[in-house]
């Protein structure tokens, strides 16, 4: 159905693969841009001072030079949070940034502790969304995935897939509503199984006999593996068998591959 591609992509399926490219740098910058879920907590939060004083940097990370301190006693309201670092602004307007380690020795203005959550295991487990980007290999043809999962339960969870196929005879696209059931949610390599239907279109790339274009059904099953990496990042790797349900009379067998990762919250 799609050939394995030998040759050079024509300009279209480039420019398809530009887009598609553009989308995983948009998830990418997403994903280690100040992560709103875990700034939402922490936004215009009011902290005093324990240490002897609280070192501000002019940017989020220690490479950035030290250019203000704040005295002990002293109250600071944090703004914006990137990765382990902090956004904070004082009393008198400063605004700098400061480092996870520092902020926990800070307290609240009772004088009680302040909790500083992270992303671990537990929101692995246990997390709602999951958005993801995979690539590989789809019966020769080379194949772009985006998808967008939503969990049941912790063993259960409902998924959305676009796919874009770019092959040497023919190019597609595909969209497809999984069932992905994992047995060891908590793992950190976490193995799971898939079942799932939708639709493939194909589009021939004939010169000389310019072929229709096809619209079929498909179904699926599949196993895979998510992996925990750090903070909300895990990497993804899964195998899928496609029936495709042509219009001939003859139905197609098709293998698929893929790697990638995704962000879950």
């Amino acid at each position: 159905m799609l050939e394995p591609s030998t040759t050079t992509i024509p300009l279209t399926s480039r420019r398809s693969a530009v887009s598609w490219c553009a989308c995983l740098v948009a998830l990418v910058l997403l994903a280690i841009a100040p992560g709103h879920a875990e700034a939402a907590d922490e936004t215009f939060r009011t902290v005093a001072v324990a240490d002897p004083y609280l070192e501000m940097h002019t940017g989020p990370g220690r490479g950035y030079p030290i250019f203000h301190v704040v005295d002990r006693g002293e109250s600071v309201e944090i703004t914006m949070q990137r990765t382990d670092w902090y956004q904070v602004r004082t009393g008198s307007g400063v605004e700098g940034w400061v480092d996870r380690a520092q902020m926990e020795l800070t307290l609240q203005p009772d004088g009680q502790e302040v909790n500083f959550e992270q992303a671990d295991m537990d929101d692995f487990t246990n997390a709602k969304w999951e958005v993801g980007i995979l690539a590989g290999d789809f019966g020769g043809a080379n194949i772009i995935s985006l998808y967008t999962g939503y969990s049941l339960n912790p063993h259960v969870s409902v998924e959305v897939w676009g796919s874009q196929i770019l092959g040497n005879f023919s190019n597609g696209w595909m969209g497809s509503v999984n069932v992905v059931h994992e047995t060891w949610p908590d793992w950190r390599v976490s193995p799971f199984f898939t079942l799932g239907a939708g639709v493939i279109h194909t589009s021939p790339k004939s010169t000389i006999i310019q072929g229709e274009d096809r619209n079929d059904q498909v179904g699926h099953v599949g196993a895979g593996v998510r992996v925990y990496a750090t903070r909300r990042f895990s990497l993804r790797a899964e195998y899928k068998s496609y029936v495709v349900f042509t219009s001939r009379d003859d139905n197609e067998e098709v293998e698929e591959w893929k790697l990638g990762f995704a962000f879950f919250f």
